[in-house]
């Protein structure tokens, strides 16, 4: 059952399609949890993201920022090596739907008020990952190679 569990996580259609994929929506990914976390790039960091999520009604501030700047920072990483894509597009997806509903619904589509076309995109790419998998040049593809062996 446990090989059965290792092989859906790591599963992955062959082909180099989903790389540059993959590490566009993970340096994406890497650049928006670091501005989370550490207040790179312009970002706010942990206490200053907290207090905006707090403010919007994410509440408690903290866990909810950490959370997503985990997933966004960690779940970007994971992307351009191609490690446990599939659990990361899922966890990623779920961030971007939170970020559209709580935060840029309000605005309409277009980013330049705002909206929610970005997330949208990223929602998108992260939920195609889910069902692809990590492709041909990934970690995740030598993890399914190994188990096939043995």
């Amino acid at each position: 059952m446990m090989n059965t569990l290792k092989n859906k996580v790591i599963t992955s259609t062959a082909g180099l399609d989903t790389l540059p994929i993959r590490i566009a929506a993970g340096i994406i990914f890497v650049a928006h949890g670091s501005q989370k976390l550490f207040g790179w790039f312009g970002g706010y960091g942990l206490e200053g993201t907290a207090a905006w999520m707090d403010s919007i009604g994410l509440s408690p501030g903290l866990p909810m920022t950490a959370l997503a700047g985990s997933a966004e920072f960690v779940g970007g990483l994971l992307l351009i090596i191609g490690l446990l894509v599939r659990p990361v597009a899922l966890a990623l997806a779920a961030t971007m739907a939170v970020a559209i509903a709580s935060v840029h619904i309000g605005n309409g589509l277009f980013m330049a008020n705002n909206g929610y076309e970005f997330a949208l995109a990223l929602l998108a790419v992260s939920v195609a990952l889910l069902f692809r998998g990590a492709g041909s040049l990934s970690v995740d593809r030598v993890l399914q190679a190994n188990l096939s062996q043995n």
